[in-house]
């Protein structure tokens, strides 16, 4: 009686121990058997049997699995039991040994009865041994880290478990210690199968990465390929052995054209078309054919030389002449430009005597206001610096505007503020022609400039010009630029005034330099000596001894633009008589060449008071790494260079600055076809 009470009770043990390992085996078996499986496995396969002698199969060492972790792709069944792996490798050897004597007499009775456990396919449509095989790699990448190998092995058994689970009984838990020490077995074995080498299990996230980085390509890896094959294709062009073979030669400029039209002006390889790889075969195919027929190394060598030194000599041409004419471009006056002073000049003769005068008169020489300096020509470029100002400002009633200008563009420039004035702020235009004062008699720099030796400097040909065209910018021939050392004249009755360049744009409200204590000092300026090349030997000539006796060479240098004047200092310390002495001693640009920053580094040499440098920040005009954060804390920006923001050559991040404060909307502006500029 308690023998036919064991035999159902065998039965189910059987059933659910077999069924993992029919499965398991089952599964691999279908997975090589497949045509991309290699057949080496598949013998290996035929010699493992549960039978015998047991032992580990003699391929890689077993590794402890105390030793190891899981990794995180694993997978894990809903309900599988997380204690098992915790107990498995306590149980005794004995129970092992007990497990696989009851598997070998499970599998003669399913053969004596031709019984088929229905648990088995109930464990395929259910469990995730599937998902693991299936992702497996090809063979080529076995010698992979073998802890990922049994950590596949754990997640397989573990999905194993859980079918079976699904099958047996909660009544059958008296059974839990053998069905623990089977699956503890099977879960060698299956270490054992895996460690063979043949099959590689999905990597950890932590392997995939230092995999990755240790195969870093270059974005442009293949461009590069394909100008280095340009390149070598225009060797075998030219040398004699490889030209008289017609054949290859048509042939290579076929190839050629080719790399040519595929490259064209990519410089990433995601923007190569898709059949770059193509052409680049096709080609090494043909350079390896020049190779067979011209292989003197020391041809090839000394014709790339050639090249080398052909393509740095056109480099250095091509520089010259984009220097030259980006100055060009910056002095010369877009269409819309010089149609808009033309356009305002019409109207503004139009108006009476009453209408071409401004409001606020009064507030000209009062001292009490804040009063801004601005000698410019250009038309637009004085109305964003007002209107930025003004816009930032506080109190905008308190801030006055002089405008100096020229006689060609005083009508346009008044006509221009009486048709856009600045809310509640004051502006004035003079015409720098009616200053009698300012004569060549008064003046030295009026005498140079008036002289034939400097118009033949500015106007003779190129051939034997001054090599630095920085030093030839005709905008040194206007009075215009050197109106800077005469404020105390032009404001008799001011004590303190700002001036700003006309290509500035204000960002803060600069009310607060009026109350500076310049401690003495004449101007206020942002020391720009952070670079060697804004030093004072970078401005003047120290191998004079009239400039090296009296200057420090590693002195810092700073930037007109935007600068505090106390002009009450200024008439104190006689200031514009020690600009007209040094400028009678540069009667024959030795001591420094055209420009208005060197006499100013000499006129103000110790007269000059450090302002921090958040108040004016430069560069935006030749300079298009200038910081973000540094450009946003500014309360000037400065777009010093020809990179005018008005001129299409301007650097394109940094237009918005001072578009935003043009209104293209203007009547003017329509008219004259004005329009923002792309990329702003």
């Amino acid at each position: 009686m308690k023998i036919k009470m064991r035999k159902p009770v065998l039965f189910l043990l059987l059933v659910t121990v077999l069924a993992p390992i029919v499965l398991y085996t089952d599964t691999l078996s279908s997975y090589f058997t497949r045509p991309s499986s290699r057949t080496e496995f598949i013998e290996d396969l035929s010699t493992f049997t549960l039978g015998g002698d047991v032992r580990p199969l003699n391929l890689l060492p077993q590794e402890s699995s105390t030793l190891l972790k899981e990794p995180p792709g694993d997978i894990y069944s809903e309900n599988s039991s997380l204690s098992l792996s915790n107990t498995s490798d306590t149980l005794s050897s004995e129970d092992a040994r007990k497990a696989r004597q009851l598997t070998e007499e499970s599998m003669k009775h399913q053969a004596a009865t031709g019984n088929s456990n229905d648990g088995i396919e109930v464990a395929m449509n259910g469990n995730h041994i599937s998902q693991v095989t299936d992702s497996l790699h090809e063979p080529h990448q076995m010698d992979k880290t073998s802890l990922e190998l049994v950590s596949a092995g754990k997640s397989e058994s573990r999905a194993t478990e859980t079918s079976s689970k699904k099958k047996t009984s909660p009544t059958d838990s008296s059974h839990t210690s053998d069905t623990t020490s089977a699956k503890i077995e099977i879960r060698q074995d299956q270490r054992t199968v895996q460690t063979s080498g043949r099959v590689v299990s999905g990597e950890t996230a932590r392997g995939k990465g230092e995999d990755q980085n240790a195969q870093v390509v270059p974005p442009d890896a293949r461009v590069r390929q394909l100008k280095d094959q340009l390149i070598r294709g225009k060797v075998y062009l030219s040398l004699s052995a490889t030209r008289n073979n017609p054949h290859f030669i048509r042939e290579l400029r076929l190839r050629i054209k080719e790399v040519q039209r595929a490259l064209g002006e990519a410089t990433k390889d995601s923007e190569l078309p898709r059949n770059a790889y193509e052409k680049l075969k096709a080609m090494e195919q043909t350079l390896a054919k020049g190779k067979q027929i011209q292989d003197d190394c020391a041809t090839i060598v000394k014709k790339l030389r050639a090249m080398l030194h052909s393509a740095e000599e056109q480099l250095r041409v091509h520089k010259k002449q984009t220097l030259y004419l980006t100055h060009l471009t910056a002095k010369t006056l877009p269409k819309g430009l010089h149609c808009l002073p033309l356009r305002l000049s019409t109207e503004y003769f139009k108006l009476n005597s009453s209408q071409q005068q401004f409001p606020n008169q009064v507030n000209l020489e009062d001292p009490k206001l804040y009063h801004y300096a601005l000698f410019s020509d250009n038309i637009l470029a004085a109305a964003v610096v007002i209107n930025s100002t003004v816009s930032h400002a506080k109190d905008p009633s308190k801030h006055v505007f002089h405008i100096v200008t020229d006689r060609l563009n005083f009508a346009a420039m008044r006509m221009w503020f009486l048709a856009n004035p600045p809310q509640y702020a004051t502006v004035d235009i003079q015409n720098v022609e009616e200053f009698t004062w300012l004569n060549s008699s008064y003046s030295p720099v009026l005498k140079q400039l008036a002289s034939q030796s400097m118009i033949d400097y500015y106007f003779r040909s190129r051939a034997d010009s001054d090599p630095n065209v920085k030093f030839r910018n005709p905008k040194y021939l206007s009075i215009m630029n050197h109106l800077r050392f005469y404020l105390p004249e032009i404001f008799p009755k001011l004590d303190k005034v700002l001036f700003l360049d006309d290509d500035i744009v204000v960002q803060k409200d600069l009310s607060g330099l009026w109350s500076l204590d310049l401690k003495g000092k004449v101007i206020g300026v942002v020391e720009t000596c952070g670079e060697s090349f804004h030093r004072f030997d970078r401005y003047l000539n120290f191998s004079n001894p009239l400039i090296s006796k009296h200057f420090d060479s590693r002195a810092c240098g700073w930037a007109f633009g935007m600068n505090i004047f106390d002009l009450n200092e200024w008439r104190r310390q006689n200031i514009t008589e020690v600009y007209h002495s040094w400028q009678n001693l540069n009667h024959d640009r030795q001591l420094w060449k055209l420009g208005t920053l060197p006499p100013g580094l000499i006129t103000f040499w110790k007269r000059t008071y450090a302002l921090d440098r958040s108040w004016h920040v430069l560069g935006l005009g030749y300079n298009p790494n200038v910081s973000q954060k540094d450009i946003q804390r500014a309360a000037v920006i400065h777009y010093n260079g020809n990179l005018k923001p008005w001129l299409e050559i301007s650097i394109p991040k940094f237009r918005d600055y001072w578009s935003k404060f043009v209104d293209y909307d203007q009547v003017f502006l329509r008219e004259c076809n004005i329009n923002k500029l792309a990329g702003t």
